[in-house]
């Protein structure tokens, strides 16, 4: 496999760029690993709000990312995470599972990463996550707003308008499969959202977790809008993380 490695730095770490089935992946490595590994999955938006994800550096944990051929998912986007969870356990031996960090359209790569394969998941980051399509980048519910335009989503996924009426794939519809593998997850979100609105996204996965016993940290960012995602003090993820990943 050419893998075309090559070794440059991200916030003073050492982060080798290489190339997994043709796409992009990048590696940041702590400076010592912490036991057995553990590394945490940015679904999307690499860069975007690393407070987690330096925090986690600090304790030994990796940080990779491989990137999508659309941020609102085909098929393969979901298959090839698993397939390179499995590359990046021989080749560097990381842990077979791993924490997917998914924020705002990375959220629904996450959610169905982990439905699809929970034996790759120890727990679950999702930060302000489209949950409901028809809720972004549709803007079927509140507001009648997105800045997203739905044009966009039906050139990368095919899916019209009037498809997506009755469209059964949404990231909440496989809130079954997430529960059903005890995949404890960690919502983060802003009560005045308007891009994705908390109340037809993320509240309706914590919702459904309370009520059927699920484990569940959730997070209300008053005021906060879509951005900015993450917390400058990510204690409380970091706590919730370090609890279930063993």
């Amino acid at each position: 496999m050419d893998l075309r490695e090559t070794v440059t730095e991200w916030n003073g770490y050492k982060c080798i760029e290489f190339y997994f089935e043709e796409r992009r992946c990048l590696l940041v490595c702590p400076e010592v690993p912490c036991e057995g590994k553990k590394w945490l999955l940015k679904t999307e938006y690499f860069d975007a709000f690393p407070y987690l994800e330096l925090a986690m550096l600090k304790r030994g944990y990796h940080f990779a990312y491989i990137a999508n051929i659309t941020r609102w998912m085909v098929p393969d986007d979901v298959d090839v995470k698993d397939r390179f969870a499995k590359f990046l356990n021989e080749r560097y031996g990381l842990h077979e599972k791993c924490v997917p960090v998914g924020m705002s359209c990375g959220g629904l790569h996450a959610v169905y990463f982990a439905a699809k394969y929970p034996e790759r998941i120890a727990a679950l980051y999702l930060d302000a996550p489209v949950m409901n399509i028809l809720s972004c980048p549709a803007a079927v519910g509140r507001p009648a707003y997105t800045p997203i335009p739905y044009s966009e989503f039906e050139k990368a996924t095919g899916i019209t308008l009037s498809q997506l009426i009755n469209y059964r794939n949404h990231p909440i519809d496989h809130k079954h499969e997430l529960l059903a593998a005890n995949l404890p997850i960690a919502l983060v979100g802003g009560d005045s959202d308007i891009v994705v609105p908390y109340d037809e996204n993320g509240a309706c996965l914590a919702e459904y977790y309370r009520e059927n016993g699920g484990t569940l940290l959730e997070i209300i960012k008053p005021g906060c809008g879509h951005h900015p995602h993450g917390l400058e003090d990510p204690t409380p993820l970091i706590e919730f993380i370090e609890n279930f990943y063993v």
